[in-house]
């Protein structure tokens, strides 16, 4: 349509005519003369507004979840990392409490022993230096660690350095087949050489092949010339197994060593030694026996001659016993009362002088 004077006047028309119908509609209320034609159109065209609206609204709801799509992202993304963050702080407060337990038993062995160390890490396992059985903490030369030094945990002996980098050192640990200390017996003082045998307990040859061993024996580290690769008194283990010697001049007993070797965290490296041998003092308080009940055992007659056998606390009394005892000693006195009736004079006095012996009266 153009656009012309007509087009304009005839647009301004319709909009007066609208705002005619709209005020006579607003004042008539219900009775608005305009309600038939609204109702009419309303059954015309309300079918054809429905089926528009069932067509685009899908596509209305499309759009706005795409709109939404990224506010809803976002807040996913939101919970996922404050979730992880709280996993994680679970995690590390159970591996902390866990690390404290650790340095705390060390330290307490450390100071059994008199031994000077310095803490460190495990930060790597063995593949780094072949198959043998290793680990590498987070301290070296820096830190004052030289090679030969003696390595323990809260548990006990854990190994020797090997070699030092400015950082970091390997540490061959005791299971290892080329692992060799000296130990000594805690109660008999007999000496030997621990050798490891990777997963499976330490092998222990004493030199004494006829040593009293028994299972349950422990074993520190004896010590080597000037404290290096080993400082004495270290815990090294329990004896599970002991082999006849059959003759032998060495005895071989086998040993479950303290430390855990595949879960090692913190360690502690001996970089001074005590000043005296501490023997046994750093290995742990064997732990008391259970007391064995004991169960007391008491023999008493009974009123038909047999016996009876009470045990633990006594029992009650007897009441028919008692009551057995009384009876006879009623019968007793009654017979006593019967028999000094029967003689008033009492009983004949007993002879006293010597005419009652011999018949003849010595005055």
């Amino acid at each position: 349509m153009r656009d012309t004077k007509e087009s304009r006047l005839l647009l301004v028309l319709l909009i007066a005519i609208a705002f005619a119908l709209i005020t006579v509609d607003i004042r008539g209320g219900e009775e608005s003369p305009v309600d038939g034609a609204r109702q009419a159109a309303a059954a015309v065209f309300g079918p054809v507004e429905n089926g528009v609206a069932s067509a685009v609204d899908p596509v209305g709801n499309a759009i706005g979840a795409i709109r939404d799509s990224g506010e809803r992202h976002d807040r996913i993304a939101v919970l996922e990392r404050e979730n992880a963050a709280l996993k994680a702080r679970l995690g590390s407060d159970d591996r902390n409490r866990s690390r404290i337990r650790q340095l705390d038993s060390m330290l307490k062995k450390a100071a059994s022993g008199q031994y000077g160390i310095k803490g460190a890490e495990v930060i790597a396992i063995g593949a780094a230096q072949g198959f043998s059985w290793t680990v590498t903490i987070d301290a070296g030369s820096v830190d004052g660690i030289r090679r030969d030094m003696t390595v323990l945990n809260g548990d006990g002996l854990v190994g020797r350095v090997t070699t030092v980098g400015p950082d970091t050192a390997t540490v061959l640990l005791a299971n290892d087949p080329d692992f060799t200390v000296g130990t000594r017996m805690e109660r008999t003082d007999e000496l030997g050489f621990a050798t490891g045998q990777g997963d499976r307990p330490l092998s222990v040859q004493l030199l004494n092949g006829k040593a009293k061993v028994r299972k349950g024996d422990r074993l520190v580290t004896f010590g080597s010339q000037a404290d290096k690769p080993f400082v004495p008194g270290v815990p090294v283990g329990e004896v599970i197994r002991v082999d006849p010697s059959g003759g032998a001049l060495t005895r071989n007993v086998f040993v479950r060593p303290y430390a855990a070797f595949t879960k090692l965290d913190i360690v502690g490296v001996v970089v001074q030694a005590p000043r005296t041998d501490p023997r046994d003092a750093v290995l742990p308080p064997r732990p008391k026996p259970t007391p064995t009940p004991t169960v007391t055992v008491t023999v008493t007659p009974s009123a038909d001659g047999g016996v009876r056998a009470q045990t633990g606390a006594p029992d009650e009394p007897d009441r028919d016993q008692e009551q057995d005892q009384d009876q006879d000693q009623a019968r007793d006195q009654e017979q006593q009362e019967q028999d000094q009736d029967r003689d008033p004079g009492g009983p004949t006095p007993r002879a006293n002088s010597t005419a009652a012996v011999t018949g003849r009266d010595d005055e």
